[in-house]
């Protein structure tokens, strides 16, 4: 059966559910929460974070991704200063949702007490990717457990392939039924991509995966930093 439902959004207690959400979560439980990039299916727990592959019949060699805030991302992410600016300009100036690739940190505590299959599952030749500027509830998940040295893991929540879902009634059933919390905050806010976030690597400025707000982030870039990132493959320019 599905988990407890929390939902609609009270405005101004996204602290309150994210926390909400962390006690499930550091108990070895599932949780379905709100992006503005579509709903995401997370855990701590390695067992759990295997039993949500399981359910959305995600092939192994799929890489985790991590729910992210800027605490985290200056902590773990290995950049100079001018690719900090950059991520900075996107998604606090611009207030742009942002998949944020780059090389990590491995030694701070809070990698390193990752159990060693999730940290190859989560890692890719040493760099590590985290949803930043995704919405206050995920930023504030990721701060509190981030505080207890321990990363929010997960990926879309759906069942693979099927593509990210932006209303929680819309999330299939079995999906639904894995999760011991759901927090139901109605239409993600980028729905009208129909596509999970953009995904950068700040390490070489290679883009990973082409998603929400790619348009925006792309002339943002183009525009005050002069950097020119490959056109879309099948898309416009």
């Amino acid at each position: 059966m599905i988990g407890e439902v929390f939902g609609p959004m009270d405005f101004g207690n996204e602290q309150t559910d994210a926390a909400r959400v962390y006690e499930v979560l550091a108990g070895g439980g599932i949780g379905i929460v709100p992006t503005d990039v579509g709903y995401v299916i997370v855990a701590c727990d390695p067992e759990a974070i295997w039993r949500i592959f399981e359910v959305k019949r995600r092939k192994p060699d799929k890489l985790n991704a991590v729910c992210g805030c800027s605490e985290m991302h200056a902590a773990l992410h290995d950049l100079p200063g001018d690719r900090r600016d950059i991520v900075a300009a996107i998604t606090e100036q611009c207030d742009l949702p942002l998949g944020t690739a780059a090389n990590a940190r491995l030694d701070h505590p809070a990698m390193a007490m990752l159990r060693p299959d999730i940290l190859e599952q989560t890692t890719d030749h040493g760099t590590l990717a985290m949803l930043l500027n995704a919405g206050p509830v995920m930023d504030s998940l990721a701060r509190i457990a981030f505080a207890d040295n321990r990363l929010v893991i997960g990926s879309s929540a759906n069942i693979s392939l099927r593509g990210v879902k932006f209303r929680a009634g819309d999330i299939e059933q079995e999906v639904l039924d894995a999760a011991d919390i759901v927090l139901d905050h109605g239409l993600m806010r980028w729905h009208r991509y129909e596509k999970s976030s953009t995904m950068i690597n700040f390490s070489d400025m290679r883009v990973i995966r082409y998603g929400s707000c790619f348009d925006l982030i792309d002339d943002m870039l183009r525009r005050h930093f002069g950097i020119e990132l490959p056109p879309e493959p099948g898309g416009e320019g």
